[in-house]
């Protein structure tokens, strides 16, 4: 296992951390969590060298920290720093955070949490937190005890995290970060920002969901014709671990096998470890990706709002997503939720108000037909 000194901190830990929010259920297809297989996991993990675990108050049905606290008993407790997280919609005065972090405890069954998040904010989110006095609490629990290291898991714009990031005093960060999100969320931009502030930083979806677990055709055929064979899987934790700011990457493994190829993985990485070669061929893997795009949206929204309440940026982005990853479109959350709300293409009527307001000058009406026929088909 490679291992880090976490930024400023000075602690060392695994590159590897264990993301506890994609447990399988049992195999009867119930969808309460296999308790037993899930504690099996974390703790082959740990016995392979894992020392950070991600879980939230949320995951799994609000489940994952139970499981979590039931698999660090018998002293595994003692070999790892667990991360967790508090959801705005969840507080909003000093009682309620503080009876919800108690709760966290219990369920995790320890009297600290290690690395405590503020989870999945934006600059609203983060303004709605200080409303309530959250940072405040945090560092009131810090000098309690209660938890050791006050953070955030970030989504938002490069601009909002810069902002929050300046705005309070933080002991690591959780960013959305992988060879195709260099310059969405936090990006590049916000990895090396950190750094330069020696606040580590943690990696979620560096697979992007499991997206870049199976290339398509012409991103595979690059993998082949390189002389090193290697997964997909691998090329992509490599070119995380190259980067120097990056302290842990989480994976969610549901499998022994995943954890025991991961332990593998993870066993030779480090900064430096892609060669010029090797950095070149992802940034032709990134190209191969992007050529895969289905329609030229920004998602400026100047198409927006849609008289007949057609969710038109939402659709391409559905749209290309399906199409650069080559995944089914009956996965897609962001499909799922258009049709959820009503605003799939189905209820475009032509009337060519988008296109008059596209600084693309995009083709919306035939685009939006030629979407919502290849994602509902």
């Amino acid at each position: 296992m490679n291992y880090r000194t976490y930024g400023k901190l000075g602690i060392r830990g695994s590159a590897f951390g264990l993301g506890c929010m994609r447990f399988n259920g049992p195999a009867s297809g119930d969808s309460t969590i296999d308790e037993q297989k899930a504690i099996s996991l974390i703790r082959r993990a740990i016995d392979g060298g894992v020392t950070y675990l991600d879980t939230a108050y949320v995951y799994l049905g609000k489940t994952s920290e139970i499981v979590v606290g039931k698999a660090l008993r018998d002293g595994y407790r003692d070999k790892v720093t667990i991360a967790t997280k508090m959801p705005e919609n969840a507080v909003h005065d000093r009682a309620s955070m503080q009876a919800l972090l108690d709760e966290e405890l219990a369920k995790l069954q320890t009297d600290h949490i290690d690395f405590y998040l503020m989870h999945g904010i934006d600059r609203k989110g983060w303004e709605y937190f200080k409303s309530i006095g959250a940072p405040e609490f945090f560092d009131d629990m810090k000098k309690a005890g209660k938890i050791r290291y006050k953070c955030f898991s970030f989504h938002g714009s490069y601009e909002d995290f810069e902002y929050i990031i300046n705005d309070s005093d933080w002991d690591m960060v959780q960013i959305q970060y992988n060879f195709m999100d260099v310059n969405n969320q936090a990006g590049t931009k916000g990895l090396e920002l950190a750094g330069r502030l020696g606040i580590p930083v943690v990696i979620m979806e560096g697979l992007l969901g499991g997206r870049l677990a199976k290339a398509p055709a012409n991103v595979q055929a690059l993998y082949d014709a390189f002389p090193v064979r290697r997964t997909p899987v691998e090329w992509a934790f490599r070119w995380l671990c190259d980067h120097p700011e990056v302290s842990v990457v989480l994976s969610g493994c549901n499998e022994a096998e995943q954890i025991d190829e991961n332990l593998r993985i993870f066993d030779s990485v480090g900064p430096g470890v892609m060669s010029a070669e090797e950095r070149e061929l992802m940034d032709r893997v990134r190209a191969a990706y992007l050529s895969r795009t289905k329609i030229g949206c920004t998602g400026c929204r100047y198409c927006m709002p849609c008289p007949n309440g057609v969710n038109i940026p939402g659709v391409f982005s559905a749209w290309n997503e399906v199409s650069l990853y080559d995944t089914d479109p009956g996965h897609s959350w962001d499909l799922k939720r258009i049709r959820e709300k009503g605003e799939g293409a189905d209820k475009c009527v032509g009337c060519g108000a988008c296109e008059a307001a596209c600084p693309q000058h995009l083709s919306i009406i035939d685009g939006l037909k030629q979407a919502w026929s290849e994602l509902t088909e």
